[in-house]
């Protein structure tokens, strides 16, 4: 009687349940560094699925506006595009809706920055301030940004102070509690050395919890500084005379999408600058976290 078997003779005269012998497999092959989880892919990698993400979609885009599947009044062929681009840049419009749009981004997430990032601390610092201020800002997250719009022309008229409002209160609650969160991550073991060490509550604070938080801080104003960009063109339907949301309405009404999509190009390019300083703005804060 072989091995298994008695054993599973034993079993039934214990009583016990007899369980099954395991099933013999063969070993999981050797999946490539693409498909394995976790694995590092080397640089040429890297670069190829970068350049495959944007040549992909930019091809499909041109078989669709060349095959003439799509009619070119719902989808303009990418020439068209850069022509319309070239236009409205040729007679400074484009440049002047993108500064317009761009200092309204600065004035109303930089203002959420100053109020969030201060109040996140605080909330993930302190559990009385987490108790204090996390139900009503878990609350107010809730509330659409473009639900304000009619009390903030009441409060504030149709000038550019409702507009940054707008932003504000579109991202500064969803930064603050991404604050409280990076820094609630802070281990504890790093705060009661400090303490062990003789450090004081404020030095603890500045030297210890605000320095590991940073890099996750620079994240977290990296997610909703692409949200302040949304709402932004919320913010332009306020009674605008220049910005890029104004220029993708006024543009609408004439039914010229092809200046729709060159100030949707020039949205995302301006975003993805943004993304890029902010990651090397990252890596240079906190190199021990990349």
């Amino acid at each position: 009687m072989t091995g298994p078997t008695r054993q599973l003779a034993e079993r039934r005269e214990s009583g016990r349940p007899a369980w099954a012998p395991l099933p013999r497999r063969t070993p999981p092959k050797t999946a490539l560094p693409l498909f394995s989880l976790r694995t590092p892919i080397s640089a040429s990698a890297r670069w190829t699925l970068a350049v495959l993400s944007f040549a992909i979609p930019f091809l499909a885009w041109i078989v669709l506006s060349v095959s003439g599947v799509v009619d070119s009044t719902f989808l303009p062929s990418p020439a068209a595009v850069v022509k319309a681009g070239v236009g409205m840049a040729s007679t400074g419009e484009l440049f002047d809706d993108l500064w317009a749009t761009t200092q309204r981004v600065l004035e109303g997430f930089g203002l959420a920055v100053l109020v969030s990032v201060p109040l996140g601390i605080l909330m993930g610092g302190f559990s009385a301030g987490q108790a204090f201020f996390e139900p009503l800002i878990g609350l107010l997250r809730y509330l659409p940004a473009s639900a304000f719009i009619p009390l903030l022309i009441i409060w504030l008229g149709l000038g550019e102070p409702s507009k940054i409002a707008i932003l504000f209160i579109g991202t500064v609650f969803f930064n603050t509690l991404m604050t409280a969160d990076v820094v609630r991550g802070v281990p504890s073991a790093l705060i009661d050395v400090s303490y062990t060490l003789g450090a004081r509550r404020g030095e603890v604070l500045r030297k210890v919890i605000v320095p590991h938080s940073l890099p996750g801080l620079i994240d977290a104003i990296r997610v909703n500084a692409a949200a302040a960009w949304n709402f932004v063109v919320v913010a332009e339907l306020i009674n605008s005379s220049a910005g890029l949301g104004y220029r993708i309405v006024r543009a609408q009404r004439f039914l010229q999408t092809d200046k729709i999509f060159a100030v949707l190009v020039v949205i995302g390019i301006a975003g993805l600058v943004i993304d890029v300083l902010l990651r090397l703005l990252r890596t240079r804060a906190g190199k021990w976290a990349a």
